[in-house]
């Protein structure tokens, strides 16, 4: 079976996703995200943010930013 191009649904990225979707797309795992932000070495506002539901939302901007830093 093969698709029609004109079926393929278009994905566009997203500068904020969540934990699960920022893992699938840099290859860490979950917990390493997780541990990342509890250690601080992801910052609220920076890499990261809290949604009003409380949620986390990675900021795939800020963490290119964060991967561009030099010492």
């Amino acid at each position: 079976m093969t698709m029609d191009v004109t079926t393929q649904p278009f994905i566009q990225s997203a500068r904020f996703v969540t934990i699960r979707l920022c893992a699938a797309m840099t290859g860490l795992s979950p917990a390493a995200i997780e541990k990342r932000i509890e250690r601080g070495i992801w910052l609220e506002n920076k890499e990261w943010r809290r949604g009003r539901d409380g949620r986390i939302w990675i900021d795939t901007k800020g963490i290119e930013a964060w991967v561009l830093e030099t010492e």
